[in-house]
């Protein structure tokens, strides 16, 4: 199966699920619970802390392309870790059928931590940027492959009216041409070929140059080698989104402190 057959899935799913969520949760018990009213923490502060490594480092249990790639770590336990190592944001997947997330995954990061949070979703409907919101995000996502350049400004918008800061991904430079606005605060090239799922850190160093200076610059997928970081950050990027590469061993904290170590 190739991945814009799981894209149409997921985007399929996804608009099943954010129909149940609706149900269960209006907007108005979104907008009084506890997070709602928090100022969220800027992306780009943090990104360019000196005392913070640019990492964004994230949480997943499972993929499409990998299928189960952690099981057992501890969602508080591991963000910690990250955090203690210098990320400057976290990444926590909230989708529940194909990466094995969970709404509990996100308010368990935000309790235990004070650096940015992405809400890593597909996001497809404003309500999920409420969602975002509500369980104490800092980040959305937005991804221009399943977005049309309208969704993009019109949900950018309305993140950044919230209070939310924006990262927008994309595969490619039509994508990433056709989905350049104002409303938005990074731009995370995804190295990972939609076609067959293959990874080429080459896409991030063809794409820096395209994406304009106002936006934070982030390389997201294939790093698994401190080098490579080094080499992306001499480029122009600004941060750097890994996932597998710390939740595939058994110890994830650990993984990022001997990896940080060497950048």
């Amino acid at each position: 199966m190739n991945y814009m057959n799981i894209l149409d899935k997921i985007v399929l799913r996804k608009k099943e699920e954010v129909a149940d969520a609706k149900q269960l949760v209006s907007i108005a018990d979104l907008e009084n619970s506890v997070n709602f009213n928090r100022k969220p923490y800027s992306f780009k502060d943090f990104l360019l802390a000196d005392d913070r490594n640019g990492i964004i480092a994230e949480f997943k249990r499972r993929s499409p392309s990998k299928g189960l790639i952690n099981g057992i770590a501890d969602v508080a336990e591991v963000t910690q870790a990250y955090n203690n190592a210098g990320a400057s944001a976290l990444s926590v997947l909230t989708d529940v059928d194909f990466f094995g997330g969970k709404t509990d995954d996100i308010l368990a990061a935000r309790a235990v931590n004070s650096i940015p949070v992405l809400r890593k979703d597909f996001m497809i409907d404003e309500y999920q940027i409420l969602e975002a919101k509500a369980w104490g995000a800092d980040i959305i996502l937005l991804i221009a492959a399943i977005l049309t350049p309208k969704q993009i400004n019109d949900f950018g918008k309305f993140a950044k009216d919230l209070g939310l800061n924006v990262l927008l991904e994309v595969h490619n430079l039509e994508e990433l041409e056709r989905s350049i606005c104002p409303n938005l605060d990074a731009i995370g090239v995804n190295n990972r070929n939609l076609a067959d799922f293959t990874v080429d850190i080459q896409t991030s160093f063809d794409l820096v140059n395209k994406i304009p200076n106002e936006f934070m610059k982030i390389s997201e997928s294939a790093i698994s080698n401190p080098e490579t970081i080094k080499q992306l950050k001499s480029a122009g990027f600004n941060g750097f989104l890994i996932g597998e590469n710390f939740m595939k061993t058994e110890n994830p904290g650990e993984a990022i402190k001997a990896f940080t170590k060497s950048i």
